[in-house]
């Protein structure tokens, strides 16, 4: 069994109002990534990404592109021990 780790991420820029959230939904669910994603009020995007080092990898580059209309700036990450999240999901 592959080792499975968790991202926490806070990306800035112009990354609401985007199709941001939606489109690292899909991207994860796509790469076998499980966690969720969030608008925060100061206008960045904070997301959690579980699975596969590999695959978790991949999602935390993805964010420094983000959706096609995106602005990323920056791209805060802290690595952890997983969870348990199943699935993932956009949070309001």
């Amino acid at each position: 069994m592959t080792e499975r780790t968790r991202a926490h991420v806070f990306v800035s820029g112009t990354v609401q109002g985007v199709f941001y959230r939606a489109t690292t939904r899909d991207t994860a669910r796509e790469r076998g990534v499980d966690g969720w994603v969030k608008n925060l009020e100061d206008g960045r995007v904070e997301a959690v990404f579980e699975g596969p080092e590999d695959a978790v990898e991949s999602m935390v580059e993805w964010c420094h592109n983000g959706s096609p209309k995106a602005s990323v700036e920056d791209v805060e990450v802290e690595y952890g021990d997983p969870l348990g999240e199943n699935g993932f999901e956009i949070r309001y």
